[in-house]
């Protein structure tokens, strides 16, 4: 869907629902939300599960409009977990990536020539950030230990309890729509990447974190809830299915043990359990599925460690 600044939003939260049936949670909290869908509220993913702790802290960034950050490792839905969230309140969402290309500009907006009447003439642009901040958005800052520092403390502004957000070049003082909501992912929690798996990554200061209301963590689910997404992605299970999903998730695991230990430096996602289980449906081999996955693109020192894991689990050696 092409964004564009009229899109539809309303702005009352005219209705109430239940935390345990609307997201399957164990605690039952009564959330306000909106009735109707509008184009930017995200598509609902039914086979989706829910983490209790992470569901919660988002739940409640959502009702007591509270600063939500979200830190794990890459490949545990942090950012759907917001989006589902979203989705099942109606709530519209919109998310940006702050990658080292996205400037305060992109943010803010920026002067731009445009032609009229035959002249050339210069307009003020604006950015996706004061038209969220007056709309009821739910606004994702994706990976925000890799924004840039001019990016960051545009961000640590709207932080603030009151958030407010002052354009300069427009010599305005932007106030928020009372629905509009902040959540954030990142995958190191500012302290900066040791391991080599998120190079870019920020060292953030404690006066940006401080900001945040709530931290939480998402990294690996139980095996067995694990096991159960992956069964929701697969079009049809078998019994030698299930055999095998139950297979993916042990060796995922013990290549995650492993990484934990240092004694590889390469981790598998629960995307990538879900990609390989997919990629069986198509290749209809196990061993090439994972091969095109996830082994192919390990270190050659690595390879020789998660083989004697393959070999454990699937009872045969990678040709």
């Amino acid at each position: 869907m092409k964004f564009n600044k009229n899109q539809n939003t309303t702005n009352k939260l005219d209705t109430s629902s239940y935390t345990d049936e609307l997201f399957g949670i164990k605690k039952r909290i009564a959330v306000s939300h909106f009735s109707k869908r509008t184009d930017l509220v995200p598509e609902i993913d039914t086979n989706y599960v829910f983490d209790e702790a992470t569901t919660l802290s988002i739940i409640m960034g959502f009702k007591y409009n509270k600063r939500v950050l979200v830190q794990g490792l890459h490949g545990t839905g942090k950012s759907s977990h917001i989006e589902q969230i979203a989705a099942r309140l109606n709530w519209p969402c919109l998310r940006i990536n702050l990658d080292g290309h996205i400037s305060r500009f992109d943010l803010l907006g920026k002067d731009a020539i445009i032609l009229k009447e035959e002249k050339q003439i210069t307009t003020f642009k604006q950015g996706l950030l004061p038209w969220s901040i007056e709309n009821p958005v739910a606004l994702v800052f994706d990976e925000y230990d890799a924004g840039r520092p001019d990016v960051m403390f545009v961000i640590q502004r709207l932080l603030e309890s009151d958030g407010k957000l002052t354009l300069l070049d427009q010599n305005s003082v932007l106030k928020p729509n009372e629905n509009f909501r902040i959540f954030g992912t990142c995958n190191t929690l500012g302290s900066g990447d040791e391991s080599g798996l998120y190079y870019g990554t920020q060292n953030l200061n404690q006066g940006q974190l401080d900001r945040w209301n709530i931290f939480t963590t998402l990294n690996f689910l139980k095996p067995e809830v694990e096991e159960e997404i992956i069964k929701k992605k697969i079009k049809k299970i078998s019994k030698k299915k299930k055999e095998q999903i139950k297979l993916i998730v042990k060796l995922a695991n013990l290549i995650r043990d492993a990484f934990r230990s240092s004694d590889i430096s390469i981790i598998m996602s629960p995307r990538t359990s879900i990609i390989w289980a997919q990629n069986i449906e198509i290749f209809e081999d196990v061993d090439t599925a994972f091969k095109l996955t996830f082994f192919n693109r390990c270190d050659e020192s690595d390879k020789k460690v998660i083989g004697e894991f393959y070999q454990r689990c699937f009872g045969r050696d990678l040709v």
